[in-house]
């Protein structure tokens, strides 16, 4: 939480970072705030004060935005791939192409297309029957957690919210490989010494990201798929680190390897 209010004040208060791809950056950090305070105020509550009790209402509430800000995350990586691809394939064009109002319009799409996409599942869950125990074995109400408690059948809910989460989820994966791609192709075409390096220096906080983001959603899944083999309590605790881990990443690895930024945030410090 500390490090993405550090990186949106510097982003706010540093007139050198008001360019669309910081601008992209705090839209980042603004979603990961938000699935951190929705997720791990909870889990700390069951755990250091047993608060295990949460009312029907919250708890749609939070399965709804987890289901949406994680894939609004997933959508806003892609978003930073394309950027990066008229960054590095299409210079000359860039100021003309990634604008303020391209960032404004992208912001509209990640939140109208994930928010629409997502609650459906909420609203499904919350229209079964609950006629048996209350007690989710999890410490967050996720879509599949709850809906077991439910005496109707869950095929639907089920299946929805598979085909939902990986065609949103898989259309952001394919785009950003093919983003990638053409970045990759374009930079082995340079023939300059050190440029090749230096194109590809401004992707490599970008690719860090997006690889740990998909590679724990990918072990998540497995997890998932493999529950019989494994014990019922670790992908509950793979569902917590991945609401933990990247929010907590995204802004050091920025802040680490952006020069841009790493002196933005010695400007405020020093204000302070």
């Amino acid at each position: 939480m500390g490090a993405n209010a550090t990186l949106l004040l510097t982003i706010q208060l540093e007139a050198s970072l008001h360019e669309p791809m910081y601008y992209l950056l705090s839209l980042l950090s603004l979603l990961d705030i938000v699935l951190c305070l929705t997720v791990i105020p909870k889990v700390l509550a069951i755990f250091w004060f047993d608060l295990r009790s949460i009312s029907f209402s919250a708890c749609f509430l939070q399965m709804f935005i987890m289901n949406s800000f994680l894939t609004m995350e997933s959508c806003t990586f892609m978003v930073m791939a394309y950027d990066r691809y008229v960054a590095i394939c299409h210079p000359l064009r860039y100021p003309s192409i990634i604008t303020d109002h391209f960032v404004v319009r992208a912001t509209i799409f990640v939140v109208a297309r994930n928010g629409l996409f997502s609650l459906p599942v909420p609203v499904l869950s919350s229209r079964l029957t609950y006629c048996a125990e209350n007690t989710i074995k999890n410490c967050i109400c996720t879509n599949l957690s709850v809906s077991k408690l439910s005496c109707d059948d869950i095929t639907f809910n089920r299946l929805y919210q598979f085909v939902a989460g990986w065609t949103l989820l898989g259309s952001d994966l394919i785009l950003i490989v093919l983003s990638y791609s053409f970045i990759l192709k374009a930079v082995l075409r340079i023939k300059a010494e050190g440029a090749a390096a230096k194109a590809l220096s401004t992707c490599g906080s970008h690719f860090i990201l997006i690889l740990f983001f998909s590679t724990v959603l990918l072990v998540l899944v497995i997890t998932n798929l493999a529950r019989k083999r494994i014990p019922p309590d670790v992908p509950i605790l793979l569902n917590i680190l991945h609401h933990l881990i990247p929010p907590a990443l995204n802004p050091i690895v920025y802040g680490v390897r952006t020069k841009e930024i790493k002196q933005g945030i010695q400007k405020l410090l020093r204000r302070l």
